[in-house]
């Protein structure tokens, strides 16, 4: 490796993988550096428990790139369920999101007219809020959206809820969708995730990748490579001495991953702050094989690929707040993704995949196998008959595989009011470090969490800025 490039970026989650691409689509000479033996970060599949079943090993849904300029330049096969999302009760029931929210809020009886109200200006202007919400910090460019999801959104999800609906479905529709940000449901801001999460459902539809999330990673691989630049895998970077002579590095690299680069010139005071980053709650992860569809007792929730198991508000509300403060819940909110009941690809004949997940505190090694199964079983009766084979992920094991993940938190850092605007630490330029030729690009950089690819291409654009 003894060429010398514009610039090397070391990772190659979907960040990483935009920053090169939006580098390279400027006529840079781009190299990136991957530890694992292939690229993707969250964006990989494998076959875990028998041949033929292809789980996802992090991301499935893909709520967002339909919706961000930067993916509707690849070549991706989505495959958008019928429903984004399904939300079951205790008495058989389920309320379905459909994309249409006027179709939503015909399900929400005396709510319908509130939720209408509520979700149709974000719904419809999702491009121009994500744009917004998804670039780097500077004043906005659509000040009356902003300020129209802004108000509402520094609420607390369960103040929101509270004041803008009466009924179990609308209220329990908006908990399930905030507590995506891994925090209480009553921290000020949460609203602002569960208005974000739903828009995405009604303007995107949240598909899944047909074959695995790992199709969106070779997409982004084979454009990269398409504009001459190169991914290396296998080449884990523990200092940049290892590094080829280039004239800017990004660093897809949450801040312990920047800290423990040696010869990487940062001021201390710079590392202090670095060393200061707050994370958010762990996820402990599930992966089954399946003898059949999970067999709900609404017929509704086989229509989405995503089901959110956790009952009314105040339920969710309970299990996010005792992560909060550092227990795990006896019956945790959990996210859960069925894909093959849309991509065949995932799995034999007549047999099935599902993955789903629950918050515990960071680190935890506590095994949540029975509570997570308690609550698939609670909606879905003979779950646990239909099980081949299961393998569990505590929040270590998830960073184990994925360093970014640090203390199993998927989202790269806590998703609070502080946490979006010092990202990773306050600064005007938050992808700059105070070495010109080092930037950030990782989720722990503005946006945050999620498979948008922004966090990314901010940086690299960032970096043309800096004349690089």
């Amino acid at each position: 490796m003894g060429e010398r490039y514009d610039a090397v970026v070391v990772g190659s989650g979907p960040n990483g993988l935009a920053a090169a691409i939006t580098l390279a689509e400027a006529k840079k000479s781009v190299l990136v550096l991957e530890g694992a033996g292939r690229p993707g970060g969250g964006l990989r599949t494998e076959e875990l428990l028998e041949p033929g079943f292809r789980h996802d090993v992090c991301s499935t849904i893909m709520a967002l790139p339909p919706l961000t300029p930067f993916f509707a330049r690849l070549e991706l096969d989505l495959v958008t369920p019928p429903a984004p999302l399904a939300h079951p009760f205790d008495d058989g029931t389920a309320l379905l999101l459909a994309r249409s929210v006027a179709q939503t809020a015909a399900r929400l009886g005396g709510d319908g007219r509130a939720y209408r109200r509520l979700m149709e200006p974000f719904a419809k202007h999702t491009p121009e809020l994500l744009s917004m919400a998804m670039g780097p910090p500077r004043p906005p460019r659509h000040p009356w959206l902003l300020a129209r999801f802004g108000l509402p959104g520094l609420l607390s999800a369960r103040t929101l809820a509270g004041l803008s609906f009466r009924g179990r479905e609308a209220r329990a529709l908006l908990g399930g969708a905030a507590a995506h940000s891994l925090l209480a449901l009553d921290e000020a801001g949460t609203g602002a995730m569960g208005l974000l999460m739903l828009a995405s459902a009604h303007a995107g539809g949240w598909p899944v990748a047909r074959g695995g999330s790992e199709s969106v990673a070779a997409a982004m691989v084979h454009r990269l490579e398409e504009l001459g630049g190169t991914v290396l895998s296998g080449q884990r970077v523990a200092s940049m001495t290892e590094v080829p002579e280039h004239r800017v590095a990004l660093l897809d690299l949450v801040p312990k991953g920047v800290l423990e680069l040696e010869h990487l010139d940062l001021p201390t005071k710079y590392r202090e702050k670095l060393g200061k980053y707050r994370h958010g709650p762990g996820a402990f992860k599930m992966d089954w094989t399946l003898d059949g569809p999970i067999p709900w007792r609404s017929a509704d929730c086989l229509r989405a690929a995503t089901v959110h198991l956790g009952g009314t508000l105040e339920e969710i509300s309970e299990s996010e707040s005792q992560v909060a403060a550092g227990k795990h819940p006896e019956r945790p909110f959990v996210l859960l993704t069925q894909p093959t009941l849309f991509d065949r690809t995932r799995a034999p004949e007549d047999k099935h995949v599902a993955w789903a997940y629950c918050h515990v505190p960071n680190g935890s090694d506590v095994d949540m196998t029975q509570v997570v199964e308690e609550q698939v079983e609670r909606f879905a009766p003979g779950f646990r008959d239909l099980i081949r084979k299961r393998s569990a992920w505590t929040p270590r094991r998830l960073e184990s595989e994925e360093p970014n993940c640090v203390g199993g938190d998927v989202m790269g850092g806590r998703m609070d009011l502080r946490g979006l605007v010092a990202r990773p630490v306050l600064r005007l330029n938050p992808y700059k470090t105070p070495n010109p030729r080092v930037f950030i690009c990782s989720a722990a950089t503005p946006p945050g969490g999620g498979v948008h690819g922004m966090c990314g291409v901010n940086a690299a654009n960032a970096a043309l800025k800096s004349r690089m």
